[in-house]
């Protein structure tokens, strides 16, 4: 994917040594204390940590004074009884429990070929035939790995999603896979709910109403409780930006199941967000349209006949996240080669729905350099202090990198796990970045050898 970005950068004289925003960047951190200092909190002034320092046991490098512990790793026994850890980390996120307890929820993006596949669990597989899921590790308040267990099975394609303000995860198949497909037994490209605590609360029931396609990540708005959806189409007609409007807002555990409303977003004259370069471009009068098939039975919803005013798309509708008042999803990269309007190497948009404002905030590029970070950014944290860290998934060295409310871009830290030969070196991307609800550590997956990692160290240092 990257590879053909990065030739097409260095062809044209792209490649820099950094990189560069436009826009207002305190727009990435709204909703965080993010002028604050304390114990966990970043907002120092200080831009990063010092270079990485290469790890000895050539797992994860990191600066100066900070360490790391392996949680788990892929092939490895659950501590349940269930299986083997299964591979392809992406999405998680840390929920707090009593005693200073985290349980941390981990996606497994394991298509039908997945080689090490989510053990089914009896009352927690929705289809024998899917490799992917999610598993749960609970950690003590030392931050020792107490239990490790299947949270879901039987999914197939999980990559991100998002908490709920009832502290549940909801997962998303990155998939529109039917029955029938790669050996599967049911349609697959829905959302599900995983309670960390006591998974089989939630089983393995497919969230129908909010929809079938190719999902990615999800943001829940706390107030109203209405669930945006970005989609991760990889193909003209690319995704779209979509609302759920829940018969039971703000119901709790199973709400999500009582059905609702599934809406695109329409906005008036632009039927592709990757036209619009200049950050600060606003549309007021945001139109929500009923989506005509939200089962995608005959035609996949992006194919669907939303009249003759259309749709917006978008291409590589990743991220999605609810910050102050407003939610923001990112788009990682357009090509027009590849079907889009206009080429961009990452935006990040505003909706306010107060307003019913859409505004674009943050425009990334050019791309960097292969030993320094910034390579096609994908999974977005904010930071509890008022920092962005943002995983790496792209060609060469793969990083996670911070970036401050001034713009500065520094490595936090970088795979070392060559998965390649020492003449062809290769490393693994990072997702789910995420922090403990204290803020004290921060939890990052390596994709692939599937490896989940703990990050402690002076964080108040970095912004």
């Amino acid at each position: 994917m990257s590879a053909t970005r990065r030739e097409v950068l260095a062809r044209s004289g792209a490649l820099g040594a950094g990189i560069a925003f436009s826009g207002a960047l305190s727009e990435l951190f709204a909703g965080t204390a993010a002028a604050a200092d304390g114990p966990g909190r970043f907002g120092s002034g200080h831009s990063g940590h010092g270079p990485l320092v290469p790890d000895p046991d050539g797992l994860l490098d990191l600066p100066r004074g900070f360490r790391y512990q392996v949680l788990s790793r892929e092939g490895d026994r659950l501590r349940s009884g269930e299986g083997a850890v299964p591979g392809n980390h992406d999405g998680m996120a840390a929920f707090g429990g009593g005693a200073g307890r985290v349980h941390l929820v981990r996606n497994h993006e394991n298509r039908a070929d997945g080689r090490v596949p989510v053990p089914t669990v009896k009352g927690l597989t929705y289809d024998p035939a899917g490799k992917g899921g999610c598993t749960v590790l609970t950690l003590d308040g030392h931050g020792e790995v107490r239990g490790e267990r299947v949270g879901i099975a039987g999914t197939a394609v999980n990559c991100a999603g998002g908490p709920t303000p009832w502290r549940t995860w909801l997962t998303c198949e990155e998939t529109e896979d039917r029955a029938g497909t790669n050996g599967y037994a049911k349609d697959h490209g829905f959302i599900f709910e995983v309670d960390p605590v006591d998974p089989h609360r939630t089983g393995a029931v497919p969230l129908t109403a909010m929809g079938r396609f190719q999902h990615e990540a999800v943001a829940v708005d706390p107030g109203r409780g209405i669930v945006y959806e970005t989609e991760d189409a990889f193909e003209r007609p690319f995704g779209l930006f979509y609302r759920f409007l829940p018969d039971r807002p703000l119901g709790g555990t199973g709400s999500l199941r009582a059905g609702g409303r599934l809406q695109a977003m329409r906005v008036p004259d632009v039927p592709d967000l990757s036209s619009i370069q200049e950050t600060g471009t606003a549309f007021d009068r945001i139109e929500w349209v009923d989506v005509p098939d939200p089962q995608a039975t005959g035609t996949p919803i992006r194919f669907q006949d939303f009249g003759r005013k259309g749709i917006t798309h978008a291409q590589k509708l990743e991220g999605c996240y609810w910050g102050g008042r407003c939610v923001y999803f990112v788009s990682s990269f357009a090509r027009s080669a590849e079907g889009s309007a206009a080429d961009h190497h990452g935006q990040i948009w505003r909706y306010d729905p107060d307003a019913r404002r859409l505004t674009l905030v943050i425009v990334f590029g050019p791309a960097t350099d292969v030993t320094l970070p910034g390579e096609s950014p994908d999974n977005i944290c904010l930071a509890p202090g008022g920092g962005l860290m943002v995983c790496e998934d792209g060609d060469g060295a793969q990083h996670v990198f911070g970036v401050t409310r001034r713009g500065e871009v520094y490595a936090v830290a970088r795979n070392a796990q060559n998965t390649g030969t020492p003449e062809e070196p290769e490393w693994g991307e990072f997702a789910g970045v995420t922090f403990s609800p204290d803020g004290r550590t921060m939890y990052v997956n390596c994709y692939t050898p599937g490896t989940t990692f703990a990050v402690t160290g002076p964080w108040r240092r970095g912004s």
